[in-house]
């Protein structure tokens, strides 16, 4: 949920100047959040929610989405002249576009996306008509792995059949688990049932939802917890009502409109430290396969993190923050079947083991055909160990 509120608030775009400004083009700052998880965890009742809380919102099905209606289609006028026809992203410009079901599109479909996730436009060449459409909103995608349930010795890109360079726009990747906890399905629970027995004090719309501010103002002397993680559990402790729908609405789109947060000289060292310790590890093998693009990542969530508190400037506890979730996405991406991070799952040529197993196999079984035998010593196995 904190993650999908950074995507809410998005980042600062960066002020350009000379071609840049003249083409349009600008550094993207909107951040892309893919949430996949087994059936029945609540991901689409997320993504319900957040086409609900903000201000210019699109929600799709990936499994009736096609390219032109998540872009750009042509049709013909009564007088024979050609007209262009916005889609789902070009209409949520400046917005967001939560699409579900991501599994279910086909990848021709996936790859109209391309451009407007990075680039945040959207380019026709059709029937004579050349133009560049604005296309500035963050994605969120709700996506179930194709054989049901979550399988942790295979990476997301095989769970859920997709092409890696779509997963690598994606700034935050979260995974969810139906897994067994006596505290979690008491708490679930409990909500469930609060919400069927006392239907109208569970409606986020209600105006009941201001017991919870005071109730934060009589704890407001307690220590507060440094990690967000401990940080939400402690609010969540005394803070029962929601936060009434129409002021968070107001005061999201307030800060995404007058809130511009630049990085400070403390926040630009945490981000390029913790960048510099993922990307080169003291153990050559702990390595993630990250680029600048996760760095860029970072700097856009610091800035939502900053625009949730109405700060011009991004502090270093703003980094810490962001630090804390991205950590959490890259260790659950990375994650393999035996609870043990593997750092060669990630990347846009990410493997699992078991992908790995079955390319060395192959190439043996062509290096055998080569050779005409079928014995091998162990340089032999190195020779084909460094070609796969």
């Amino acid at each position: 949920k904190a993650g999908l509120l950074l995507a809410l608030l998005g980042g600062t775009p960066p002020v350009t100047s000379g071609l840049e400004a003249l083409s349009g083009n600008t550094i993207r700052s909107n951040s892309h959040v893919l949430v996949v998880g087994d059936p029945g965890m609540g991901k689409s009742q997320m993504l319900l929610a957040v086409s609900q809380i903000s201000s210019r919102s699109i929600y799709v099905g990936g499994n009736t989405a096609t390219t032109t209606g998540l872009t750009v289609s042509l049709t013909k006028e009564a007088g024979g002249e050609v007209g262009i026809e916005a889609g789902a992203l070009v209409l949520a410009d400046q917005g967001v576009c939560c699409i579900d079901e991501f599994d279910k599109m086909a990848k021709s479909n996936q790859d109209g996306l391309l451009e407007a996730m990075e680039q945040q436009q959207i380019s026709i060449a059709k029937a004579g008509i050349v133009a560049s459409l604005p296309a500035r909103c963050s994605i969120v995608a709700a996506a179930n792995p194709k054989h049901g349930n979550y399988n942790m010795g295979k990476t997301v890109a095989e769970n859920l059949n997709m092409s890696t360079p779509i997963l690598s726009r994606f700034d935050l990747v979260f995974i969810l688990r139906d897994r067994a906890d006596i505290d979690e399905d008491k708490r679930i629970s409990h909500n469930i049932m609060g919400l069927y027995k006392n239907e109208h004090a569970c409606l986020p719309g209600d105006s009941g939802g201001t017991n919870g501010i005071h109730s934060s103002l009589q704890y407001s002397g307690n220590k507060v917890p440094e990690g967000i993680a401990e940080r939400l559990d402690w609010v969540q402790g005394f803070q029962k009502d929601a936060l009434p729908a129409n002021v968070l609405r107001d005061y999201i789109a307030y800060a995404r409109e007058y809130c511009k947060p630049k990085l400070t000289t403390d926040a630009a060292k945490v981000l390029k430290d913790y960048f510099m310790r993922l990307r080169y590890s003291p153990n050559r093998n702990d390595n993630v396969p990250i680029t600048t693009r996760q760095l860029e990542a970072l700097i856009r969530l610091s800035q939502a993190r900053a625009k949730a508190c109405l700060r011009d400037y991004v502090l270093k506890e703003d980094a810490q923050d962001v630090i804390e979730l991205m950590s959490q996405s890259v260790n659950e991406v990375h994650t393999d079947e035996h609870g043990q991070l593997d750092k060669t799952r990630g990347g846009a040529g990410g493997k699992s083991k078991r992908k790995e197993k079955q390319a060395f196999l192959e190439e043996l079984r062509r290096f055998s055909e080569q050779e005409n035998r079928s014995e091998f010593s162990m340089d032999d196995m190195r020779v084909v160990a460094e070609v796969v």
